[in-house]
């Protein structure tokens, strides 16, 4: 571990990043039944009602990740892992979040790139590595050319040669290449976008800036906190640069063995409300 910023138990933790998957959520057998308890839900209001301030960034988009943000007292949400930051979620709904329509009151950022870019590098991609599973994600909708309900049963997508994609502001595209894909992948990476990979198999080709540490940057600017005084929770490669950047990083047990070593400090295990446990030992 890292403790050159770990331990100063004389720095209040003015606001709380947690991730989603994996760390705040249980784990279940399909994507589409993991959930919250009631008791990380009762434990984040009672932390909430003291001023602390509760954010949530996650990889997952507005479809699946909205219905987690309702049940809890959110002062900003980062979806797609930062591609859609909202810094004030009283003042969005499921429509406007999905609209591809950012409103003048500027408290939606859309950080992504022309959905012409992304099919230029989707059909590079394929020249190159035919039979490669991409996709584009696009205002809740996936233009892929593989069936997304094999992964994910409930996600709007379409069919796509990616001549077809309408015009407007991807915010990432998405890859399942098979193991012996990667290595060569990597090297055809275009350099205007930064990889991601997820819960070992999801590859995420996202805008430089569309990741958890900037969005991280984006809420403590916004409310006047001391990045010093933030504490971020979280258990895949993703979180790492989010967990480096907070005044702690702490660790769900059942993280990434990448992401236990470099954090500050480590809780109990997801399924085990970790979150919800450190809370209750360090915040109430």
């Amino acid at each position: 571990m890292h403790n050159a910023k770990a331990g100063d138990d004389r720095m209040p933790t003015s606001m709380l990043i947690a991730d989603l998957d994996g760390t705040l959520l249980h784990d279940a057998q399909v994507f589409e039944d993991r959930f919250i308890t009631q008791r990380s839900i009762d434990t984040i209001r009672r932390m909430h009602d003291t001023g602390v301030k509760f954010i949530v960034e996650t990889a997952r988009p507005v479809s699946t990740g909205y219905r987690f943000v309702e049940q809890l007292p959110v002062d900003g949400v980062a979806y797609l892992n930062g591609a859609l930051i909202d810094i004030d979620p009283a003042l969005s709904d499921y429509d406007m979040l999905t609209s591809g329509v950012m409103p003048s009151d500027g408290h939606l950022m859309k950080i992504g790139f022309s959905s012409g870019r992304a099919c230029e590098v989707c059909r590079f991609l394929l020249d190159e590595m035919p039979g490669l599973k991409i996709g584009i994600v696009m205002d809740d909708v996936r233009y892929t050319n593989f069936d997304v309900s094999v992964y994910w049963k409930t996600q709007t997508w379409r069919y796509t040669d990616f001549k077809d994609v309408p015009d407007g502001i991807s915010d990432k595209i998405i890859m399942f290449p098979e193991p012996e894909q990667w290595a060569r992948l990597r090297t055809l990476i275009p350099a205007d976008f930064d990889v991601h990979i997820s819960e070992g198999s999801l590859w995420m080709l996202m805008n430089p800036q569309a990741n958890k540490k900037h969005a991280l940057d984006v809420f403590a600017d916004c409310f006047n906190v001391p990045v010093s005084r933030t504490a971020s929770f979280g258990d895949d490669l993703v979180d790492i640069d989010m967990l480096q950047r907070s005044g702690r990083g702490v660790a769900v047990a059942n993280s990434n063995p990448e992401v236990l070593k470099i954090a500050d400090e480590v809780c109990p295990a997801n399924n085990e409300d970790g979150v919800a446990q450190w809370i209750e030992s360090r915040l109430l």
